[in-house]
């Protein structure tokens, strides 16, 4: 922190720097100013001028040139403007070369105290604080877990609005086996960034496996919150798949597991949806993949087109396919989700096959079609809407860029 204090320090010295450079030229702008003032002769000349044209204009008026209501008229022209040249010239007494000198030490303090103040309402000293007991019980050779602990429970204390707190304390309770502990931390997380899908799955989560995996009524409420706000939240949708899986609908379990996987970045846990759909599918009855995670499909953003918004309902089905390029064999792989998730990108891999004989990895292209139906039946009907893109390449899914399918046509 004595670091954080001498660069603060250094930055606030150009601001003072160039309040007090003012008062090192002030004694010679005086100077300068009071020999302009004292050698100024504009009044003068414009006296000067004004007889002149006053001159010329009595001449005039003895030749015959203008008559006398004409000389008055100009002449009260010439010393109303007189008047305004004299006018303006009219100083105030020129103050000495150190007035305002006192000023100049108070606002230097007031910049001072104000950008002290500042920052400790609006910097980061409080996540600095955090980093640095992060680093202390790093190079402690006693350092542990519950120490760390110890020490970040302390700073919830003296920084109870401060997220990253509770944010790095949930998880280390959680790891730990403090669920309790991890839930209060979670919820006073909620209570300063406000109730955030990422945030109410996690108390979701939590909450669902202290209550022996039971979706209970608490459990519910948290889950329908999360996905009114965000239909494709990933781990709400992992939680919804372990809960199908519980209960002996796999089906159900794999649909979710693959939504969940469209949304996720991290491949462990990636990889360990994939392992939870081989095993539902082996209750299923159907081969599973034998390195699941891994192999080739593409990855789809699908949206639709606003002009066609109107016609769909947000319950209504989409059906997202990849088909051989040549017709002949069945769905490679088929993912379904609803309007409301819209725009959203999916995965097309193995894991969303329908059968084991005919699998997005045995292609080297596929075309890509989805379809929104209302009536939820798997063959097309009259006023679906649908989009659609030929000669995708399949290749290997941590590497796949997602490609773009827009529903925007109207199926006849």
């Amino acid at each position: 922190m004595t670091l954080l204090w001498i660069a603060i320090a250094v930055l606030l010295l150009p601001a003072l720097w160039l309040l007090v450079a003012p008062l090192r030229n002030a004694r010679r702008l005086h100077d300068q100013q009071h020999a302009f003032e004292t050698n100024d002769t504009s009044a003068e000349q414009n006296v000067a001028i004004f007889q002149r044209r006053l001159t010329s204009l009595e001449a005039a008026r003895e030749r015959g040139d203008i008559d006398a209501e004409r000389f008055e008229e100009d002449r009260l022209e010439l010393e109303r403007s007189l008047l305004e040249d004299t006018a303006v010239r009219a100083r105030r007494p020129l103050k000495p070369a150190g007035a305002g000198r006192l000023v100049v030490p108070v606002v230097m303090v007031a910049v001072v105290v104000v950008s002290v103040l500042w920052y400790q309402q609006q910097g980061a000293e409080g996540d600095l604080v955090l980093l640095a007991v992060q680093q202390e019980v790093q190079n402690d050779p006693e350092g542990s877990l519950s120490m760390y602990i110890e020490r970040m429970e302390e700073q919830a204390e003296r920084q109870p609005d401060n997220p990253n707190v509770w944010s790095a304390l949930f998880p280390v309770y959680r790891e730990t086996g403090q669920m309790p502990q991890a839930v209060d931390a979670l919820e006073r997380l909620i209570e300063i960034e406000g109730r955030i899908p990422p945030l109410l799955a996690q108390l979701a989560q939590i909450r669902f496996f202290m209550a022996e995996r039971e979706l209970t009524d608490e459990v519910q409420a948290l889950v329908d919150e999360t996905l009114e706000q965000d239909p494709r939240q990933p781990t709400v949708l992992g939680l919804l798949g372990v809960n199908a899986f519980d209960k002996g609908d796999y089906e159900q379990a794999i649909d979710h597991w693959r939504r969940a996987i469209a949304n996720i970045e991290d491949p462990d846990t990636v990889d360990s949806l994939r392992e939870g759909i081989r095993v539902a599918q082996e209750r299923m009855g159907i081969e599973p993949e034998e390195t699941v995670g891994e192999g080739n499909g593409i990855r789809v953003r699908v949206a639709l087109d606003e002009e066609l918004a109107g016609r769909v309902d947000d319950d209504d089905t989409v059906f997202i396919t990849a088909r051989d390029i040549e017709g002949e064999l069945p769905p490679l792989a088929v993912v379904r989700a609803q309007v409301s998730e819209l725009p959203m990108t999916v995965t097309l891999d193995n894991t969303a096959a329908m059968s084991p004989q005919a699998q997005i990895s045995q292609v080297q292209e596929a075309r890509l079609v989805v379809r929104v139906s209302p009536s939820g039946q798997a063959m097309p009907q009259p006023g679906d809407l649908f989009g659609d893109l030929e000669s995708v390449s399949v290749e290997p899914i941590e590497d796949a860029e997602a490609v773009e399918v827009v529903i925007n046509r109207v199926f006849e």
